[in-house]
């Protein structure tokens, strides 16, 4: 396997990302990279991420989590980010990235996490709470699902699926920009497109929508379905904080509140003015409602 690193000089100009760097070594001699803020001894909230996003995407989120005293955890999974990247699609498969982020969990040996997920981060934080039910206290899903290719998909999604392989180099910024409300600004736009020196960089962000269980016969569509057992007995404090202005989730939050134990109660929310990316867009504000939730369970 050929593994490229981001030069570090990369994200030498990023704004308003001054966490210390953090790296645990997984299968595959593959280095994750993670966030690590916060008291050391505090409840655990960890963050994660989706496509083609990074941890950067939750940095509105990480100083009120720290401030409020809970230690925040934040990933880069593998192919993002200032985590190891290989260079061939054909290196991931969303079996291995459950497996690179099991044993990421299992070497932090973290526990009574509160989990907020999107995009991919649920598809695989999901599974990873099914797997160590004993190590998640609560779980939060915004934007995200865990399809089991029994169901359509939207338009939308499709396009952006067919898009992804169509193209030589994803443009990373316009991506980015396409799936906010927030107008960003060009420091912003370069800091998404940091880990992506050129397209030799992209093979996990180009191949990660064509891993989404999109038919029955996915290799990990059973195992998905297993997970949603799992959950349908989930009776742990479960919360949606879905956006208003995306297309690819809408009404992606309905399941989990019609057949997740844990999810039948009133202060779900739906997070107004915000995109797919909700966390670029309301990230204080989703914290915020984070914390209050947590406190109040």
């Amino acid at each position: 396997m050929n593994i490229l690193k981001t030069p570090v000089d990369a994200f030498a100009s990023i704004p308003d990302y001054p966490f210390a760097p953090h790296w645990q070594t997984v299968a595959d001699d593959l280095t994750i990279h993670y966030v690590d803020e916060g008291p050391k001894d505090g409840e655990v909230v960890m963050l994660l991420h989706g496509e083609p996003s990074w941890s950067y995407l939750y940095r509105k989120m990480i100083p009120v989590f720290s401030a409020a005293g809970y230690r925040v955890i934040a990933p880069d999974l593998i192919g993002f980010g200032k985590s190891d990247k290989p260079a061939e699609m054909s290196d991931y498969s969303y079996a291995k990235h459950l497996q690179w982020m099991s044993e990421w969990l299992e070497s932090l040996d973290l526990s009574g996490i509160n989990l907020f997920c999107q995009d991919w981060g649920g598809l695989i934080g999901l599974r990873l709470v099914t797997k160590y039910q004993d190590r998640f206290a609560r779980v939060v899903v915004g934007n995200t699902g865990l399809p089991t290719g029994e169901f359509g998909f939207p338009e939308a999604f499709l396009q952006w699926q067919k898009y992804s392989q169509s193209v030589d180099e994803l443009p990373i910024g316009k991506i980015m920009q396409n799936s906010t409300v927030t107008k960003l600004s060009p420091e912003i736009i370069a800091a998404y497109e940091a880990p992506f020196p050129d397209a030799s960089y992209q093979a996990g962000a180009k191949i990660f929508p064509s891993l989404v269980p999109t038919a029955a016969d996915h290799p990990e569509a059973a195992n998905n379905k297993a997970a949603w057992r799992i959950l349908s007995q989930w009776k742990k404090p479960f919360l949606t904080l879905f956006s208003d202005s995306d297309p690819i989730t809408k009404g992606g939050h309905k399941p989990f509140e019609k057949i997740v134990p844990g999810a039948q109660h009133d202060q779900h929310r739906i997070i107004a003015g915000a995109g797919h990316f909700l966390q670029e867009d309301k990230g204080e504000e989703i914290a915020e409602v984070m914390i209050e939730w947590i406190k109040s369970t």
